[in-house]
């Protein structure tokens, strides 16, 4: 498929369609319209996109997209600019990139704000970039944007075996954490964990994290917490953080009510967080982009943080990719490829 120029208009291209809420099997690969960029925007021409937890929370009918975004999942992608929408001369046609979306990456192309667009770091491929806005922008946003990990403190992250985990472990020793620890359901996934950077790996399954953590830090507890599982660690992530410590809780694959002793918490000068990406303004996320862009991309391209790829699997297979994630198979990411590699 060749490249577009800013003028050239395409009125079909393929995308997944979520048919109806329910299982991997309501995602079909159909024929839909061409998007066209609006005034602000790029479209790309994808050659991979990313699954992320967010896209099963989507396909079951509990997570919609936010307005005026795209109906098709896909919250990150990487590709070449084959549009350009009025106003944008930051890029040019032919470019590669890789994106952060608010939805529309499992698709042949999708329009994306320019100021959520990323070049592809030296090193990585177009491909395997498509598996690190999503990520890259959650981790620097929350663990440090937000939570303030500084050189010298320590980091506990839950699910370290997942896309945001095998992240966010790399990242943290880049910038100098003293310890990182996560959890990890089985023993593989805590090795690999261990090769990324991770001084101490926990298996959920058989360990009480907070006891775990307490006995490694001398009962001082952890500073940073990022966590994936929400209600039901609650208590036991007030448990393990340490003074002043911060928990910034991004999902709630462990519910989303929970009891909070406050009186631990303020014991501790603690903190609790709640973060998201997705919905917030186009403002806000170009400065996490640009933040990313420069405080991140430089790890990354000096090869101190790399991207994980568990597999690549069509994406016009993306139902075999969804049951992957669900049944939690995967370490780091799986992409849908295209072709248009």
């Amino acid at each position: 498929m060749g490249i577009l120029s800013s003028t050239a208009t395409l009125t079909v291209m393929h995308a997944i369609v979520i048919t109806e809420p329910g299982g991997p099997d309501v995602l079909r690969w159909e024929a839909v319209p061409d998007p066209e960029p609006q005034p602000g925007e790029v479209v790309l021409e994808v050659a991979a996109s990313a699954v992320n937890r967010a896209d099963l929370l989507q396909r079951q009918g509990n997570y919609d997209p936010p307005p005026g975004a795209s109906r098709y999942p896909g919250l990150e992608c990487a590709g070449r600019v084959v549009a350009l929408g009025d106003g944008v001369d930051s890029w040019s046609v032919g470019d590669e990139a890789c994106a952060l979306l608010a939805g529309g990456g499992y698709a042949e192309r999708v329009a994306v704000p320019a100021g959520q667009l990323l070049p592809v770091p030296a090193g990585v491929s177009l491909m395997d970039a498509a598996g690190l806005p999503e990520v890259a922008c959650t981790v620097f946003s929350t663990v440090f944007m937000v939570a303030g990990l500084r050189p010298g403190e320590s980091l506990l992250v839950h699910g370290g075996g997942s896309g945001i985990g095998t992240f966010a472990i790399q990242l943290a020793k880049a910038a100098d954490a003293a310890r990182v620890f996560c959890t990890a359901g089985s023993a593989a996934k805590l090795e690999r964990c261990r090769e990324l950077g991770a001084d101490v790996a926990i298996d959920y399954t058989s360990e009480d994290f907070a006891e775990r953590v307490a006995a490694e830090t001398d009962g001082a507890g952890v500073d940073v917490i990022l966590d994936i599982v929400g209600a039901k660690y609650l208590a036991r992530n007030v448990a393990a953080l340490g003074r002043n410590g911060r928990l910034v809780v991004i999902g709630m694959q462990g519910g989303a009510t929970a009891e909070l002793n406050l009186g631990a918490l303020l014991a501790k000068r603690a903190a609790v967080i709640g973060v998201t990406l997705r919905g917030r303004p186009l403002s806000e996320k170009a400065a996490i982009v640009a933040a990313v862009r420069e405080n991140v991309w430089p790890a990354v391209e000096g090869g101190q943080v790399r991207p994980v790829i568990d597999r690549r699997l069509p994406m016009s297979d993306a139902a075999a990719a969804h049951r992957v994630v669900e049944a939690g198979e995967h370490v780091g990411k799986v992409l849908l490829v295209t072709g248009n590699g």
